[in-house]
């Protein structure tokens, strides 16, 4: 019974830009990677990581995200003040609503 259950679901749900269980890369840059907002959102990280690296903060190959203390969702400013380290796990990780909007400015995995 749980089997069956599995496949009807497994059926249903399908991810983007995945053609025969492979990821399209090709397709996700055509349609997301390079929209002008994508491109400014991934500029803006690369000049924040520089300037975390020249001010001695971060180091090139150093396995941590730059996260932003308050999110742009609730308020927060793209300053270098308002950026910290984060593993990749912990920035990544939020609390969602049923909407998928931000619940939590908190991680779940820590501070």
């Amino acid at each position: 019974m749980s089997e069956k259950l599995h496949e009807e679901t497994k059926k249903e749900f399908k991810m983007p830009y995945m053609t025969n269980g492979r990821r399209d890369y090709k397709r996700q840059n055509e349609n997301v990677d390079s929209k002008p907002a994508a491109r400014k959102h991934r500029a803006h990280g690369v000049k924040v990581q520089r300037a975390l690296e020249a001010e001695g903060r971060a180091s090139k190959g150093d396995g941590l995200d730059n996260g932003h203390k308050r999110a742009y969702s609730k308020g927060g400013s793209a300053d270098l003040k308002n950026i910290k380290l984060q593993s990749p796990s912990t920035n990544r990780s939020f609390s969602r609503n049923a909407d998928s909007s931000m619940k939590s400015e908190r991680s779940k995995k820590g501070k």
